[in-house]
Formats: C-alpha cells, structure tokens, sequence
C-alpha cells in the first residue's frame, strides 16, 4: 500500500467515526405541559371502559332467512310477546330478527324457554357491543 492510499483510508475512517459520533450522541429532554384534569378524564374513560366490558347483552334469535319470511316471523313475533323489542337485522345473505336484549345469560334462557313454545328454532347469542 502506498503512502496516499493509507492516507485517503486514514481520513475516511475517521470521518466515517465522526459522522457515526455525531449520529448517535444526540440527547434532550422533553418538558410536558399538560391541563391536571386530563389525568381525571384518562381515569374516568378507563372505568368506563371497564364496565362497558364487564356488561354482556344477550338476544334470541328467532328466525334467518329471506326477507319476505322474516318480516312475517317478525310480525308474528310482535303479535304473541310484547315483553320483548323485536328487530330485523340484515347478515349477508340472511335478514335475522333478533328478539330482546338480556343483560345476563339467565334472564335470556328464561325469555327462550317462553319464546320456544312458538319458535322451536330460536336460540340465544351474545350480541356484539
């Protein structure tokens, strides 16, 4: 190796270390300015949450299918129990109707036993919140 050689390799070495030095050596802080009840409202959306996780809602469903058939199904539905809302819900390619909304899973059974006597097909599912 000649004398130029070794002395391009040298400055490209350190400038290659410095480069890297000054990349990476970089620090600071960051300062926060925030309004104090933030902090309540961060703690109010978690309970919040925490119970609308903690609360289950059960339907019945009580027929899918076509829409001239639920549209009867429902009205049927609605026309022997009034205790409990009735809907029709679209699901591709089924309308369904849906019957009630049950906080706990022994409240829906006994809606279901009651509701069996006319709709042997009907079933409880945990509705998506």
């Amino acid at each position: 190796m000649n004398y130029l050689t070794c002395k391009i390799t040298y400055i490209a070495l350190l400038c290659c270390i410095f480069c890297c030095h000054i990349g990476f050596s970089q620090t600071g802080t960051i300062d926060i300015n925030q309004d104090k009840r933030i902090n309540t409202l961060l703690s109010l959306k978690k309970e919040i949450n925490r119970v609308a996780l903690v609360t289950d809602n059960y339907k019945i469903q009580v027929y899918s299918g076509n829409r001239k058939n639920a549209n009867e199904k429902k009205k049927k539905f609605d026309g022997q129990f009034d205790k409990w809302k009735s809907s029709i819900q679209y699901e591709t390619p089924n309308f369904k109707v849906w019957a009630g909304n049950f906080k706990t899973r022994l409240e829906a059974d006994r809606a279901l036993k009651i509701i069996k006597t006319k709709f042997d097909n009907a079933f409880i599912f945990k509705a998506k919140n």
